[in-house]
C-alpha cells in the first residue's frame, strides 16, 4: 500500500469545504480595495472585460496546475517541487512559492488590524470621527494602537490555524463566505441606489474601447494574480488536502466564478458610491488604503445611515481579510510541518513569532519607524512590492516550467481526470501553461520592477 505514510495528513471534508476555503483564500483585501481602484483607474468596463477573460484562461490554468501539483504529491510547495527531481532550480521554485506567504501574512495582518479598528469604531457609533480629515493617518502613525490592532488580528488567525484544517480553516470559511456573499449584495444594492450612482455603474460595467491602454492589460494581469491567490503556495497546499474523489476542474470553476463575482460586487459597492459622492470624478478613487480607510468612511457619512453601512462594510472586509490570512498562514505552517517535520502546534508558534517580528515593522512603519525607508518605501509597501511584483511572477514562471518541462501536461491531465472526471478546457490549459502563462508572468515582473524604479509610470 503506497498511501500508508499519508494517513496523518490533514484533509478537507469534501468539495464544498475545499471550494469555500479556496474562495476564502482568494477573496481578500485584493478584491475589495485593490480591484475597484484599479478598475476605476484603468478604464472601468474595459478593464473588467479583460480581467474576466484573463481569469478564465490564465487564472484557470494556474489554479489547475497548482491544485493538481498539490494533490498529486500530497505536499506543500517545497516538497511538491522537490518530488520531481533533485535539481537546484526545482528546490528554488518550491522555496520561492513557500516564502511568499511567510512574507505576506505579517503585513496583511497589519491591514487586517486596521479593519478591526474601524469595525470597532463603527460599532461604537463613531462614524463621524472616522470621516474626519486626518483620522486615518493619525491612527496609523500612533505606533501603539496600530500594533495592538495588528496583534488582535494575528492572534485570531493563529488560533484558527492552531485548531487545524477541518476544525479551523474549513469551519471558519463555511461560516464566513456565505455571510460575505450576502453582505456584498446588500451593500452593493445600497450603493447603486444612491442619487448620482448610476453614472458610476455605467462606467464600471460598460466597456469603452477609448479607455483601453496597454497598462490596462498589465494591471488586470497583476490583479488577477492577487485576486485568485495564484503563486502564493496556497493552492498547492490546499490541493494537497483535497480528496481524490473531488473534481479539480469543477472546483476551480467554482472558485473562479465566486472570486470574480465578489470582485464585481466590490466594484459595485465602491465605484458608484464614490462617483455619487464626488459628483462623477473617478480621481477620487485613490490607491489602496486611502480608498478604504479615508474615502469610504466619508462616503458613508455623507449618505446618512453611515454607522449601519459602515459596520456591515467593515464586517465584510474583515471576513475577507481573515479567510485570506488563514489561507496564507496555513500554507506557511504546512511548509514547516513538511520540511522540518514539526507538529502543527510547534509550526504555528514559529509562524506566530515571524508574524509578530515582520508585522511589527509594517505596523510601526508609519509611526515610530517612519524615518526608515528601503528603496524609498515604508516596510508595508516594501513587503507588498517584493511579494506581489517580484516574487509571485517568478514563482509562477517556476510553476509553469515545472509543469511543462518536468512533470508534463499529460500527468496533470491524469490527475484532473481521476475518477472519470472530464478535463474540458485541456487544450486551453496545455497552450497557456507552455507559452502564455510564463510570458505573461515575465511581463508583469519586468513592468512592475521598471515602474518601481521610475523607468516607466503605471
Amino acid at each position: 500500500m503506497s498511501t500508508h505514510h499519508h494517513h496523518n495528513r490533514s484533509a478537507f471534508s469534501g468539495k464544498i469545504g475545499f471550494v469555500l476555503a479556496a474562495a476564502g483564500a482568494s477573496v481578500g483585501l485584493g478584491n475589495i480595495w485593490r480591484f475597484p481602484y484599479l478598475a476605476a483607474k484603468y478604464g472601468g468596463g474595459i478593464f473588467l472585460l479583460i480581467y474576466i477573460v484573463l481569469a478564465f484562461t490564465f487564472g484557470y490554468t494556474m489554479i489547475i496546475a497548482e491544485t493538481s501539483l498539490g494533490r498529486m504529491t500530497r505536499k506543500s510547495p517545497v516538497g511538491a517541487f522537490r518530488s520531481f527531481g533533485k535539481g537546484k532550480w526545482l528546490s528554488f521554485g518550491g522555496w520561492i512559492n513557500a516564502v511568499i506567504p511567510i512574507l505576506i501574512v505579517p503585513y496583511y495582518s497589519v491591514i487586517g488590524g486596521w479593519v478591526v479598528k474601524y469595525l470597532m469604531e463603527y460599532l461604537m457609533g463613531h462614524s463621524r470621527e472616522l470621516a474626519a480629515d486626518g483620522y486615518f493617518s493619525a491612527f496609523i502613525s500612533n505606533g501603539l494602537s496600530s500594533e495592538l490592532c495588528f496583534a488582535v488580528f494575528a492572534v485570531f488567525t493563529l488560533a484558527v490555524i492552531f485548531a487545524g484544517v477541518q476544525n479551523g480553516v474549513e469551519r471558519v470559511s463555511k461560516l464566513m463566505m456565505p455571510i460575505l456573499a450576502v453582505l456584498s449584495v446588500v451593500i452593493a444594492v445600497y450603493s447603486v441606489t444612491r442619487p448620482g450612482a448610476l453614472a458610476g455603474v455605467k462606467y464600471f460595467l460598460v466597456p469603452n474601447p477609448d479607455n483601453f491602454s496597454w497598462m490596462t492589460v498589465v494591471t488586470a494581469m497583476g490583479q488577477m494574480f492577487y485576486s485568485l491567490s495564484i503563486a502564493m503556495g496556497i493552492l498547492v497546499t490546499f490541493g494537497s488536502y483535497m480528496k481524490k474523489d473531488v473534481s479539480i476542474e469543477d472546483s476551480t470553476r467554482n472558485v473562479e466564478i465566486f472570486d470574480t463575482a465578489i470582485a464585481i460586487m466590490a466594484g459595485l459597492m465602491i465605484i458608484p458610491a464614490v462617483f455619487a459622492f464626488s459628483g462623477g470624478d473617478p480621481e477620487m478613487l485613490q490607491a489602496g488604503p486611502a480608498l478604504m480607510f479615508i474615502t469610504i468612511p466619508k462616503v458613508f457619512d455623507s449618505m446618512g445611515m453611515g454607522t449601519l453601512v459602515g459596520v456591515l462594510f467593515f464586517l465584510l472586509v474583515l471576513f475577507a481579510a481573515v479567510t485570506s490570512s488563514i489561507a496564507l498562514t496555513e500554507s506557511a505552517v504546512s511548509t514547516f510541518e513538511d520540511e522540518l517535520g514539526w507538529k502543527r502546534h510547534t509550526s504555528t508558534l514559529l509562524i506566530g513569532i515571524i508574524m509578530v517580528a515582520l508585522g511589527s515593522l509594517s505596523a510601526l512603519g508609519y509611526g515610530p519607524l517612519s524615518g526608515v525607508a528601503v528603496f524609498g518605501m515604508q516596510f508595508l509597501d516594501l513587503f507588498d512590492f517584493l511579494t506581489n511584483s517580484v516574487m509571485m511572477p517568478i514563482a509562477a514562471i517556476a510553476t509553469c516550467l515545472l509543469v511543462s518541462r518536468v512533470v508534463g501536461t499529460e500527468k496533470i491531465g491524469e490527475e484532473v481526470t481521476q475518477d472519470g472526471y472530464r478535463f474540458r478546457r485541456r487544450r486551453v490549459f496545455n497552450f497557456m501553461i507552455r507559452f502564455l502563462c510564463p510570458i505573461f508572468a515575465a511581463i508583469i515582473l519586468i513592468s512592475s520592477v521598471a515602474n518601481a524604479f521610475g523607468l516607466i509610470s503605471m
